[in-house]
């Protein structure tokens, strides 16, 4: 858990479980890995169209979700244009 303080206060990037892709800034966390981002958006990828971003604000994620969670270089993330990415969308995890 105490892995996690690194990431407080810096734009992160989760994978969820359900293929969600959800970007923001982590807030906190808590002793379960639940963690919360401020200013988040969910990613949405398409072969037909660009990454769409859906605005979520303040969001909850529960730890028993999250997949992946990693910092965003903010410089390279703002430099990439997200309509001319084209891709598969995330498959959900099956057990």
């Amino acid at each position: 858990m105490s892995s996690l303080q690194g990431y407080v206060d810096r734009r992160v990037i989760l994978i969820l479980q359900d293929g969600r892709v959800i970007v923001g800034v982590m807030a906190g966390f808590d002793q379960k890995s639940n963690v919360v981002l401020s200013d988040s958006k969910e990613r949405i990828y398409s072969m037909d169209v660009g990454v769409e971003e859906v605005p979520l604000g303040l969001y909850l994620v529960k730890g028993d979700m999250i997949v992946l969670i990693g910092e965003i270089d903010e410089a390279v993330d703002q430099a990439v244009d997200l309509e001319t990415i084209h891709a598969e969308p995330i498959p959900p995890i099956r057990y």
